[in-house]
């Protein structure tokens, strides 16, 4: 017995000899960053003085990223750094969001992904601490007071935790989102494996409890990510020894 199935064959972008697939991956991120324009520009650009339905939402959450993450972790410049917080906070969610929609899938569980959004924050950070530094004193400031001797290689040290932070940062997100999708096809798995209806009713409705709780995990995993890129960027631009 055949079961009607359906696909998109998405196409292979051709540039400068390179062979560029749009993947599945590639669509949700797109998809993510059109429906953050056709959201948040609306938005923005309404002058109400009493914010109204979303506009009231989104204010709270860019009032939070500023008075909770930003400006405890960066001090009086994190006002600066408002805009790019939240540009992370509301993509990363937007993704993790859109995989728990019926025939979606999660960017953020492509390392690729992760790892880009990793880049660019590594990019801020020691784009940020050099223009607030200069490139002498940041790369002085990276080595605490030490006998000379030392120097080099506690530079060392700190150069290889400075490269760190972007893989972990791109890790931690891939992993976690990763998890959930690895759990829900496991349990979901248990109808095929054990073919009995009880096992059956137990696997969806611990899959559906998985999937309310895969909500609050895309919450709180663009909060992590933004929060510790915030932690970052104080770091590099207060750093001083």
């Amino acid at each position: 017995m055949e079961i009607w199935t359906w696909e998109i064959h998405l196409p292979t972008l051709h540039i400068f000899g390179y062979d560029l697939p749009i993947t599945k991956h590639t669509v949700m991120v797109w998809t993510a960053a059109l429906l953050l324009l056709l959201i948040l520009i609306p938005v923005a650009r309404q002058k109400h003085m009493v914010p109204r339905k979303l506009r009231s939402m989104i204010e709270a959450i860019l009032i939070f990223l500023r008075d909770q993450i930003a400006m405890p972790q960066i001090g009086e410049k994190g006002v600066f750094f408002v805009p790019f917080l939240a540009t992370l906070f509301f993509f990363i969610l937007c993704c993790n969001l859109l995989g728990l929609v019926p025939f979606g899938a999660t960017a953020t569980g492509n390392i690729s992904v992760t790892a880009s959004l990793a880049i660019i924050s590594f990019v801020t950070i020691h784009f940020n601490g050099i223009a607030a530094h200069g490139p002498l004193h940041y790369v002085n400031s990276l080595v605490p007071p030490v006998p000379g001797w030392l120097y080099v290689p506690m530079l060392l040290i700190e150069v290889v935790g400075k490269i760190a932070q972007p893989i972990t940062l791109a890790i931690r997100l891939f992993a976690n989102m990763m998890a959930g999708h690895i759990v829900l096809l496991v349990m979901l798995s248990f109808i095929f494996i054990f073919k009995n209806l009880i096992i059956a009713c137990v696997s969806v409705g611990a899959a559906v409890a998985v999937s309310c709780l895969e909500i609050l995990v895309a919450l709180l995993q663009a909060y992590v990510f933004t929060f510790l890129s915030a932690v970052f960027i104080g770091m590099a631009v207060k750093s001083e020894h």
